[in-house]
C-alpha cells in the first residue's frame, strides 16, 4: 500500500465540489466520487439529481454509501501529507487541532469530535450522538479530543483525576484526596483550572506590557544616539572652526579632537547597539512566551493546562530596563584639551568670544516677572526683577496661566526677531533658566524639554550643569557662571546661553521650530533649608568697552 501511495497525487483524492481531500467519499452511479456531504448539499440546491462532472441525470436520487476503499486511501494520503507538513514546519503542528481517531469505529477510524473523561473514550460525530441525546450520558464531561486518556486515570486507584492538591501542586482522584491528601487544600480540577487560566490572562497582559516597555526603550535609545550624533556634529563643526584658525600649530590638535569625538560617538553607538540587541532578544523571547501563554490560556483541557502551567509560570530572567540610559557624551572636554596646549593663541580666540557676546548683547530687552504665572511658593520683588522660593505655600488666586511648581514667566513675549537678557545666579545651588512657548502645560509635574515647549539649562547639586534637551546633556564648564545670558533668534530657531563673566558660550539649541510666542522662563528651585535661598535676579546688561 505504501509503495502504491507514493504514485498517487493529491488531485486523485480531491472532491471536485469542495476541492479538498475526500471526507466520507461516495461513488454515484456514473462512477464519479464526491464527499458525501458535498454531493448531498449539491443535490439539495440543484434539481434534478445530476452528476456535477459529467452532467448525467438520475431519475431517482441514488442511495449513497461510503466507499471504504477510497476513504482509507484518502485518510492515508491525508496522514502522509500532514506528516510531511509537520516535518517541514514543526511549530505549525502545535497550533493545529489534534487528529484523534474515534475509539468506537470498527472500519476506517473517523476523526473524533470529542473525548469523554468519564468513559475515557473519543467519539466521532455519529458515535458521539448518545452523549448528546441520552439523559444518562449527557452528564458526562466532554472535552476537545485528546489522546492517551488512560493518562487521566489515577495509577494507584484507577479513578479519574478530577481534583487538584494545592499543597503538592498535583492532580489527584477522589480517593487520593480522602486518603493521602486529607489534610491538604484540595479543590475540584475545574476550580484550579479557572484560577490558573485567570493567572495566565494576567501574565499575558504583563508580558505584552514588558514587550511594549522594551520597544519604547529601543526608541528612547535610538533617539539618544541621534542626539549624540547631532551634538557630535555641532561640536566638531565649532571645534574645527576654532582650531583651523590656529594655523599649522593647531592641525595636530584638530586631528586629535576629531578622533576623540568620533571615538566617543562610536562607543555611544556601540553601547546603544548592545542595548538594542539585548532588548530585541528579550522581545523575541517574550513574544514566544506570549504565544505559549495565549495558546495555553485558550485550552479547555484542564489537565494539560495544570500540568503545563508550572513550567510556563517559571520565572524568566528579564532585565529591568527602567534606569538604563544611553547618555550622550560630553564633547566640550575634547575642545578644552585640544586648545589648552595653545594658551597664547587661545587667548586671542577668547577675545573672539567676547566679541560674539557683545554682538548679542545689543539685542537686550527689558524683562520683568509676571506674578500671575508664579507658583504658590515663589516670592517676587516689587519691581519684578527678583524671584526666590519661600518655605510656605501662599493662598493666591489660581489663574489658568499660573504654575503649580516653582516656576514663573516674564510678562514680555516675543514672536519675531532677536532678544537677549541676563540672569544673576550667584550663590545658588540649583536653578532653571531659558524660554518657553505660550501653550506649555503649567499644572502638575513638568518635564523641561523642547518637545514640551521648554528650551532651558539648569544647575543641580551646586555643580551639575545640564542642557534640558529631549535627553539631558551634561555640560562641562571651566568655571561656575555667576551671570547667565540668554539669546534667542526667533527666525533662525536658535537659543544660546552664555557665561557672561567668562564671555563663553555654555550651550546652544539649534534648528528649533518656533510657531508661538516665547516667554523668558525662570525657576529658583526649592529653598533646600536655606542652602538655595538666594534669588534669581534679572540684571541689566553692562557692556564695557
Amino acid at each position: 500500500m505504501s509503495a502504491a501511495s507514493c504514485l498517487l497525487t493529491e488531485d486523485q483524492f480531491l472532491c471536485s465540489i469542495c476541492l479538498e481531500v475526500f471526507d466520507d467519499p461516495v461513488a454515484i452511479p456514473c462512477g464519479h466520487n464526491f464527499c458525501k456531504k458535498c454531493i448531498t448539499e449539491h443535490w439539495k440546491a440543484n434539481a434534478p439529481c445530476q452528476c456535477p462532472n459529467c452532467k448525467k441525470d438520475f431519475n431517482t436520487k441514488p442511495e449513497l454509501h461510503v466507499n471504504t476503499f477510497i476513504a482509507e486511501m484518502a485518510a492515508q494520503f491525508r496522514r502522509s501529507a500532514q506528516q510531511k507538513e509537520s516535518c517541514s514546519n514543526p511549530e505549525q503542528e502545535v497550533n493545529e487541532p489534534r487528529n484523534v481517531p474515534c475509539d468506537v469505529c470498527t472500519g476506517p477510524k473517523l476523526k473524533a469530535l470529542k473525548s469523554c473523561l468519564v468513559c475515557l473514550a473519543s467519539y466521532c460525530e455519529s458515535h458521539l450522538e448518545p452523549h448528546l441525546t441520552s439523559s444518562r450520558l449527557n452528564r458526562h464531561q466532554l472535552i476537545d479530543p485528546v489522546e492517551n486518556l488512560e493518562d487521566r486515570m489515577c495509577e494507584r486507584h484507577g479513578k479519574t483525576l478530577e481534583m487538584f492538591c494545592k499543597n503538592d501542586q498535583m492532580c489527584v482522584c477522589l480517593l487520593c484526596a480522602v486518603l493521602d491528601h486529607k489534610t491538604h487544600d484540595v479543590v475540584p480540577l475545574k476550580e484550579e483550572y479557572e484560577e490558573k487560566k485567570a493567572e495566565l490572562g494576567k501574565k499575558e497582559v504583563e508580558i505584552e506590557q514588558m514587550i511594549q516597555k522594551r520597544r519604547l526603550k529601543i526608541q528612547e535609545i535610538k533617539h539618544s544616539v541621534e542626539l549624540s550624533d547631532e551634538n557630535a556634529e555641532r561640536e566638531m563643526a565649532e571645534g574645527v572652526q576654532v582650531l583651523t584658525a590656529l594655523k599649522e600649530s593647531v592641525e595636530r590638535s584638530q586631528v586629535e579632537f576629531i578622533d576623540t569625538i568620533k571615538e566617543k560617538r562610536r562607543k555611544t553607538e556601540k553601547q546603544a547597539e548592545g542595548f538594542i540587541k539585548e532588548l530585541e532578544q528579550e522581545i523575541s523571547e517574550l513574544e514566544k512566551r506570549s504565544v505559549d501563554v495565549e495558546q495555553l490560556s485558550r485550552s479547555e483541557d484542564h489537565l494539560e493546562l495544570l500540568q503545563s502551567f508550572p513550567s510556563l509560570n517559571a520565572s524568566q530572567s528579564t532585565k529591568d530596563w527602567t534606569e538604563v540610559r544611553v547618555h550622550p557624551p560630553s564633547y566640550e572636554g575634547a575642545v578644552v584639551r585640544a586648545v589648552s596646549q595653545l594658551k597664547e593663541t587661545l587667548s586671542k580666540q577668547m577675545k573672539m568670544f567676547e566679541a560674539e557676546l557683545k554682538s548679542v548683547q545689543q539685542y537686550e530687552v527689558d524683562v520683568t516677572l509676571d506674578p500671575k504665572t508664579a507658583g504658590p511658593y515663589l516670592i517676587l520683588s516689587d519691581d519684578g526683577k527678583q524671584v526666590k522660593c519661600g518655605d510656605e505655600e501662599k493662598t493666591i488666586e489660581d489663574f489658568p496661566e499660573r504654575f503649580e511648581v516653582h516656576s514663573v514667566l516674564a510678562k514680555q513675549s516675543f514672536s519675531t526677531g532677536r532678544f537677549y537678557y541676563e540672569v544673576q545666579v550667584e550663590e545658588k545651588t540649583a536653578w532653571d533658566v531659558g524660554v518657553a512657548r505660550e501653550s506649555i502645560n503649567r499644572k502638575g509635574k513638568i518635564t523641561l524639554c523642547p518637545q514640551n515647549g521648554y528650551w532651558t539649562i539648569w544647575l543641580r547639586n551646586e555643580n551639575e550643569y545640564k542642557a534640558c534637551a529631549n535627553a539631558l546633556i551634561s555640560l562641562s564648564l571651566s568655571s561656575q557662571p555667576e551671570k547667565v545670558g540668554v539669546f534667542v533668534d526667533y527666525e533662525e530657531g536658535l537659543v544660546s546661553f552664555y557665561d557672561v563673566d567668562a564671555a563663553a558660550l555654555i550651550y546652544s539649541f539649534t534648528n528649533c521650530s518656533f510657531t508661538e510666542k516665547l516667554y523668558p522662563f525662570f525657576s529658583p528651585c526649592l529653598n533646600n533649608g536655606g542652602k538655595n535661598s538666594a534669588p534669581l535676579i534679572i540684571s541689566p546688561v553692562n557692556q564695557t568697552e
